[in-house]
């Protein structure tokens, strides 16, 4: 009896164990219905979709096409007959294969200009002739629809199907992309679900996310974070007094003192922004006659000048970086372009020959034989 009864644990911890291992094993996904992911990124906001993708010929090789849409996945909402589902509690569909279809945001987002905090949901679609709706679920973890309820709804939206090129096997891509907005697209067969997200103030969200950096390491004792947030905030003209702040702080902050040709030009730039011109050109000064400004880093503020079309002042900072740097090509090619912009070809050819003898790269000197050539016929080459 005693024997019998260890055996009967022993049996009973088998099949418990058996249990285990089949639960746990990888084996191959329900109908060969592969496992897919496709992440899209909007600056620091991400997009992520992951879905089991079947095919229109189906596990056994069986033709679908032409039957997929309104049969194989029904038009409206179903009785799946188990779990939640049934007739007083139709399913939508899953928007792929097995479990959940999910989808999730790392930032509050606005989907077809309906706001939808960040998070993981589940993805189910309603399919129909000429419109569909989408669902994103509460419920991101159950397998298929099986056990949908409305009640679980955090979002629903209605989109447009349209026609697109044969896809053998459903997929989710991203067929638009932009800085802060995005269409993610369920292709499939002969059809195209298109879904529009956008990021509601990108710049709000870069601007935190900026700011949570500068108050840790390693950038936040780096005076070139303060200094890259600064120019950001200026880049896209927001929140400017504290984009100032910053970048005074790269200049002289707690612990150091970084009074170089970048962070003496982040200044510049603020001010700039703000449309303190005088304030802006005084900071520049400072920042180009720096010891750690370079040939390179003179050149491109007088190109920028003459871009305002201050090209007496560009003339000027031309000059300038010769004297510090006679014997470079960069040099010569900037007072050759500085003369050429205030009609001064005579002096603009020699010093584009004066370059053309410094033995320039390929790109620089066929810059300047074309822009000698020009010059020659007493025409501007800049």
């Amino acid at each position: 009896m005693k024997y019998m009864h260890y055996a009967g644990l022993l049996l009973a911890g088998m099949l418990m164990w058996n249990r285990i291992l089949v639960a746990q094993i990888a084996g191959p996904p329900s109908g060969d219905n592969q496992k897919a992911s496709v992440t899209q990124y909007m600056g620091p906001v991400s997009i992520t979709v992951t879905y089991n993708s079947p095919d229109v010929h189906g596990p056994n090789g069986e033709d679908r096409a032409g039957h997929i849409w309104g049969e194989l996945v029904p038009f409206g909402f179903s009785d799946l007959s188990f779990g939640y589902s049934n007739a007083s509690n139709p399913s939508p569909w899953r928007a792929g294969a097995n479990e959940n279809t999910t989808i999730a945001f790392n930032n509050d987002i606005l989907v077809e200009g309906k706001k939808l905090s960040a998070g993981t949901y589940g993805l189910h679609m309603v399919p129909g002739k000429d419109s569909w709706v989408i669902i994103f679920s509460n419920t991101s973890d159950a397998w298929g629809s099986f056990f949908y309820e409305e009640k679980d709804d955090a979002l629903r939206v209605e989109v447009k199907p349209h026609p697109n090129a044969y896809t053998e096997w459903l997929n989710y891509t991203f067929a638009d992309r932009g800085p802060d907005h995005c269409t993610l697209e369920l292709q499939w067969e002969n059809l195209a679900i298109p879904v529009q997200f956008k990021v509601e103030n990108i710049q709000e969200v870069y601007y935190e996310k900026i700011k949570g950096q500068l108050i840790g390491t390693p950038v936040g004792f780096d005076y070139k974070g303060w200094a890259d947030g600064a120019n950001y905030l200026a880049s896209v003209n927001y929140k400017l007094d504290e984009a100032l702040s910053w970048a005074m702080n790269a200049v002289q902050g707690q612990f150091y003192s970084n009074e170089n040709f970048y962070t003496l030009s982040t200044v510049s730039n603020v001010y700039k922004a703000m449309g303190n011109m005088q304030e802006s050109d005084n900071w520049m000064q400072k920042a180009i006659a720096s010891p750690s400004a370079s040939a390179l880093d003179i050149h491109m503020y007088a190109r920028g000048l003459q871009a305002q079309k201050r090209n007496d002042e560009a003339l000027q900072i031309y000059n300038l970086n010769f004297s510090k740097h006679p014997d470079e090509v960069l040099t010569c090619l900037g007072l050759a372009r500085g003369y050429s912009a205030t009609g001064d070809y005579k002096k603009a050819i020699k010093y584009a020959k004066e370059a053309l003898a410094l033995h320039p790269d390929p790109q620089i000197k066929k810059t300047l034989e074309d822009g000698i050539v020009k010059l020659e016929k007493g025409e501007d080459f800049n």
